[in-house]
């Protein structure tokens, strides 16, 4: 049988998901379980490059809990695919330097991304670190460290992906074929927008519903959405392309007659937002309900994801451990080794 292809993807450890990570990353993992033998990471080396307190550090604990909890309450089969935590992989350290050494800082410094990142953290270029400037060589070494054939990211990170394949063809260039150059996966789900419909769903802007909310809160939530801000009386025709509302309705609700239906009645001044936001909260609650079962079996067992935490990480360094001795011995790096 042909060995499956891996894919290698993950989030920094910034804590609880919600329906737009869902959407833009979840969602797609879960079809991917089935066919590819998955590598999933909690980047946590990747939060230093802009916050390298300690304070920050010791916060990232609870959120990869958090965060391993909720792709487990979505469905992502702990027996199918590898959770790990970035910085237990310590090889990772050593192949990022490595691969420091095949890119320019010319290079990096062309992406709009490094610079964006930059601003939101509000580094200017004088106290840039040279993490952040090399924060592509670090994902690289993510890639590369399990020597992934796949890569589902985001537009946004399309641009360094294209750094680990150039990085890729590189050391390949000077030593020998050891990695594969991966192909890029970008879900054609894109962004959600955020309940305020501003912007899309983030936990900055305080306009999420999370995946671990209770009923009560998505209900509260819901009624707080933003809608057409021209329609203030429940008999004037609405607009329902580009309405949040609608848009939600869309993805989470199942049932497309009872959507039509609002929609029609909705763009002649029928019907009122709040019983198309009460079907909503009734239809986002019925998505979430499966989750918040499985959430609870996991809750109840504290210790369990510790557990798939340290056989994840436990396999990972297996791997890490045998694409370094694969570089070693392609780079020639092997003289007192013993």
């Amino acid at each position: 049988m042909t060995p499956q292809k891996r894919i290698l993807t993950g989030d920094r450890p910034t804590g609880k998901y919600h329906l737009g990570h869902y959407v833009g990353s979840i969602a797609n993992r879960l079809r991917l379980q089935n066919d590819y033998e998955c590598y999933f990471i909690i980047a946590d080396l990747h939060t230093l490059t802009t916050k390298p307190n300690k304070a920050e550090v010791m916060g990232i604990e609870q959120n990869i809990r958090d965060m391993i909890i909720d792709q487990l309450a979505c469905g992502l089969d702990p027996d199918k695919v590898t959770f790990y935590v970035q910085s237990s992989v310590k090889e990772i350290y050593q192949i990022n330097l490595i691969f420091e050494m095949l890119v320019s800082v010319a290079r990096l410094s062309r992406l709009p991304s490094i610079k964006d990142m930059a601003r939101a953290a509000q580094i200017d270029d004088e106290q840039l670190p040279l993490g952040l400037l090399g924060y592509p060589v670090l994902q690289a070494a993510d890639i590369l460290m399990p020597r992934a054939h796949l890569v589902p990211v985001g537009k946004d990170n399309e641009a360094h992906v294209e750094i680990t394949r150039e990085i890729a063809r590189r050391f390949n260039f000077l030593y020998g074929e050891v990695f594969p150059e991966p192909d890029v996966l970008v879900p054609d789900s894109g962004t959600l927008i955020g309940t305020d419909g501003q912007a899309k769903m983030s936990k900055s802007l305080n306009n999420t519903i999370l995946l671990s909310d209770d009923a009560k809160t998505v209900e509260q939530k819901v009624r707080g959405m933003y809608t057409d801000p021209n329609r203030t009386r429940a008999d004037i025709p609405g607009k329902v392309e580009g309405n949040p509302v609608f848009i939600y309705h869309d993805m989470f609700n199942p049932d497309v007659a009872e959507v039509n239906d609002l929609k029609d009645r909705y763009r002649t001044g029928n019907v009122g937002d709040v019983e198309v936001k009460k079907k909503l909260a009734v239809a986002i609650n019925n998505f979430l309900e499966p989750m918040r079962e499985r959430r609870a079996i996991y809750e109840a067992k504290p210790n369990l994801v510790d557990e798939i935490l340290a056989a994840g990480n436990a396999k990972t360094r297996k791997i890490a451990q045998e694409t370094v001795r694969m570089m070693d011995e392609a780079m020639g790096l092997l003289y007192f080794k013993n």
